[in-house]
C-alpha cells in the first residue's frame, strides 16, 4: 500500500452551504454568514423585483408618449440610506466581537508548534516534545498553534472549525480553536505551493485526555524498534512519503520509488552535471537526506531539500533502516 497521504472518506455532514461546525466557539461565524445571505436574497429579490414593476408600469403604451417628469422623493432616499448604514453597523460590531474571540488565545491552552512544507504538516506538542504527522488533541481543550513555513507560503485551514490562516517563512503566525467533538477532521493547504499541493492533506484528530496522552508517548518513539521509528519519521516528520513511492509497483513520484532500491546500482547526475553509477547504500541515503543534490537520479529533478540539522543521528539511523527493509 503506497505511502502517498490520502484524504480520509467520510460522509459530508453539514449544510448545503458549510461543512459541520466541529467547534461551537465559532458558531458566531455561521450565524452571521447565514444573516448576511438572507439579506443578500432579499435585498436582491426586492431590487429586481422593482426593477421588473417599473419597467412594466412605465413601459411604452402609445407612440409620442412621453414619460412621467419624476422629481425624487426625500423620504424614499433616507429610508434606503439609513437602512443599509445600520445593517452594516450591525454587520461590523457582530464580525468584530467573533474576530476578537478567535485572536484572543486563552490562559493555559496547549502549546503546538506547526511547520508547513511541501508537501506536508509538521506538528510538534510543545508539552511532551512528540512530533505527530496529524494533530493530535484532546476534547475539550484550547489549542494555540504557532506557526511557521519550511519554505514557500503555504495557508492553514480547518473548515470544520471555521478557522484559516496563512504560514509563512521566517514569521510566526498564531490561530487557536477548541474542538468540542470527538472526530477526525481535514486540514487542507489554501495557498498554491507546488505540483503536490492538491495531497497537502492531514487531520485533526480529536480524542480523549488518555487516548492523547497514549499517542504522544507513541509518537515519541518509545518502544519502536529502528525501522518502526523510520516508517514513523518516513509518512510523519520527514515529509519523505509525499515525494517517494514505497510500494512494489514503483510509482513514479516527484522523487525516485525506494522500494527494492536498497543495494541496486543507479545511474545519477552529479552537481557538475556529469552521469555516474553508485550503489544506493547506506551512505548514499544519508548523502541524500543531508545533501540531497549533490547526486541525484537520472531521470528525476533537483528539488528536495536539505533536511541538515532537522534530523538527529538516532532519526537518521532509522530512516536508513527502513529504507534498506523497503525488499522485492
Amino acid at each position: 500500500m503506497s505511502e502517498i497521504v490520502k484524504a480520509e472518506t467520510t460522509p459530508w455532514q453539514g449544510s448545503f452551504w458549510l461543512p459541520q461546525n466541529a467547534s461551537p466557539m465559532t458558531s458566531g461565524q455561521d450565524a452571521l454568514f447565514y444573516f448576511i445571505y438572507s439579506l443578500s436574497v432579499l435585498f436582491f429579490v426586492l431590487v429586481v423585483g422593482f426593477m421588473v414593476f417599473f419597467a412594466w408600469k412605465y413601459r411604452k403604451r402609445k407612440e409620442g408618449e412621453s414619460t412621467a417628469n419624476i422629481h425624487g422623493n426625500t423620504k424614499l432616499e433616507i429610508i434606503w440610506s439609513v437602512i443599509p448604514g445600520l445593517l452594516f453597523i450591525v454587520i461590523f460590531v457582530w464580525g468584530f466581537f467573533d474576530w476578537i474571540k478567535l485572536n484572543v488565545v486563552p490562559q493555559g491552552a496547549l502549546e503546538v508548534k506547526v511547520t508547513g512544507r511541501k508537501w506536508d504538516w509538521l506538528f510538534t506538542d510543545q508539552k511532551t516534545g512528540a512530533e505527530t504527522s496529524d494533530l493530535i488533541v484532546p476534547i475539550n481543550t484550547p489549542v494555540r498553534l504557532t506557526m511557521s513555513s519550511a519554505d514557500v507560503i503555504h495557508g492553514f485551514y480547518i473548515p470544520d472549525f471555521r478557522i484559516n490562516r496563512d504560514v509563512l517563512p521566517n514569521q510566526y503566525t498564531v490561530v487557536w480553536f477548541k474542538a468540542e467533538k470527538e472526530g477526525s477532521y481535514p486540514i487542507l493547504c489554501t495557498q498554491y505551493c507546488g505540483t503536490k499541493h492538491s495531497q497537502m492533506v492531514r487531520y485533526v484528530k480529536v480524542v480523549s485526555e488518555e487516548e492523547y496522552n497514549k499517542a504522544m508517548i507513541a509518537a515519541q518513539g518509545a518502544g519502536l524498534s529502528p525501522e518502526e521509528l523510520g516508517k514513523k519519521i518516513f509518512s510523519g516528520k520527514g515529509a519523505c512519503a509525499s515525494c517517494h513511492s514505497v510500494t512494489p509497483d514503483s510509482t513514479k513520484m516527484v522523487g525516485p520509488p525506494l522500494f527494492g532500491a536498497y543495494g541496486e546500482n543507479k545511474s545519477v547526475t552529479n552537481k557538475n552535471g556529469k552521469k555516474e553509477t553508485i550503489k544506493f547504500d547506506d551512505n548514499y541515503i544519508r548523502e541524500s537526506i543531508v545533501d540531497p543534490n549533490v547526486r541525484v537520479v537520472v531521470g528525476y529533478p533537483p528539488v528536495m531539500p536539505s533536511y541538515q540539522g532537522q534530523l538527529d543521528e538516532k532519526e537518521m539511523n532509522a530512516l536508513v533502516e527502513y529504507i534498506k527493509s523497503l525488499k522485492k
